[in-house]
């Protein structure tokens, strides 16, 4: 949260084009590298139509279901305590959360070996939504760090 309170006129983001869904858009926009969205668009629609072709089921619904077992309930936070720096348990807010989630999804895809983007993309979502891959791992080793930690959480700010 920022100092001066709660964000009031946060940026609205416009659905996409194709399932009208502004969290596919956020994630597309999220995928960008050099400023080249229609590259990252042709990315999340082909790996929404594979994940159609393994499945058999909607593509929206496991995208959702993907990006909410993927997105945490909280972080862990550095805090510099006397001396010591503590890793402190901070719950995290939806949007906060998802971008979180997202990003992971992101980075597990990416760090996937061999074949294209939407390939890998398409198989960290299908896993994702069946709670297995590194995305998440990432979220139960993010709670789990969290757990462990939660004896610091008076330190919370």
């Amino acid at each position: 949260m920022p100092r001066k309170g709660p964000i009031e006129n946060r940026r609205t983001v416009e659905p996409d084009s194709k399932f009208k869904s502004t969290q596919i858009q956020r994630f597309i926009n999220r995928l960008i590298q050099k400023c080249k969205k229609s590259i990252a668009q042709r990315i999340v629609y082909d790996s929404l139509d594979l994940v159609k072709q393994r499945t058999n089921q909607e593509p929206i619904e496991i995208f959702k279901k993907a990006i909410r077992n993927v997105t945490p309930l909280v972080k862990v936070k550095a805090r510099r305590i006397g001396g010591s720096t503590y890793q402190v348990p901070i719950e995290v807010g939806n949007f906060e959360g998802e971008s979180l989630g997202s990003r992971w999804l992101i980075h597990a895809a990416k760090s996937r070996p061999g074949k294209s983007m939407k390939e890998k993309l398409a198989s960290e979502i299908a896993d994702a939504a069946s709670n297995q891959g590194s995305a998440y791992k990432k979220r139960e080793d993010t709670h789990k760090m969290a757990e462990a930690n939660k004896a610091f959480a008076h330190y919370r700010y």
